[in-house]
């Protein structure tokens, strides 16, 4: 899964002449703390309910120094790097922006976390594996041998081009146990590259609970 394939299309961006009264009012309608701010097409970067409270004399949502202005994703990148750039600046939503930066919407914590649930990492037994290799060197076969020499099975797989090297290939692995160690030490001696590991959490947490959690985890 893309940037492009988790954009929320129930947020709508705000505009530097917008005022602060309708900023507070669409956050309180959509139950959100932040909103995107885009002027001509462009993304300016976030506003928030705390910034709005902690300055009361601004009217206008150009009045503010606004949050991360230059930190986003773009629309062809996996997922994976959408959990990066969350975890790095500590965003509630990662704005997602196409080749010619132009906005195109925004990725909220719990759009990652449903695209997880898809996945089944969130709801069944047993974690998940991203390995990045050559095109040429991909065998579906050779990678389940050496996952079930350690007692394990595939119970689904996910392939993605790699954007950044068409030449190469990102290998999602859902495998039946939950304790990932030993298969990932098999898998590097035999010189695979793990992208990332992650292990099953609780899902009766809150989002950002849950979110702290699969951090803990997925090591990328």
């Amino acid at each position: 899964m893309f940037a492009e394939d988790l954009i929320n299309e129930m947020i709508p961006p705000l505009k530097p002449t917008d005022s602060v009264q309708k900023a507070l009012k669409w956050m309180e309608e959509l139950k959100l703390h932040t909103l995107p701010v885009v002027s001509q097409e462009k993304y300016q970067g976030l506003i928030s309910e705390e910034m709005i409270y902690a300055q009361e004399t601004a009217h206008w949502v150009e009045d503010f120094n606004l949050q991360n202005p230059t930190i986003f994703v773009q629309s062809a990148q996996h997922f994976f790097e959408i959990l990066r750039v969350a975890n790095k600046y500590k965003m509630d939503m990662v704005a997602v922006v196409n080749d010619e930066g132009y906005f195109q919407g925004v990725v909220t914590i719990s759009d990652i976390l449903h695209a997880f649930s898809q996945l089944n990492a969130l709801h069944e037994q047993g974690g998940i594996l991203v390995l990045s290799l050559q095109s040429r060197d991909y065998s579906l076969t050779e990678i389940s041998r050496l996952i079930e020499s350690n007692g394990a099975k595939i119970l689904s797989t996910y392939i993605a081009q790699d954007h950044l090297d068409p030449n190469r290939l990102n290998i999602t692995l859902k495998i039946n146990q939950n304790d990932l160690s030993r298969i990932v030490a098999t898998l590097e001696r035999f010189s695979y590259n793990i992208v990332a590991t992650f292990e099953a959490i609780d899902n009766t947490d809150t989002d950002k609970n849950r979110l702290e959690l699969l951090f803990k985890y997925l090591d990328i």
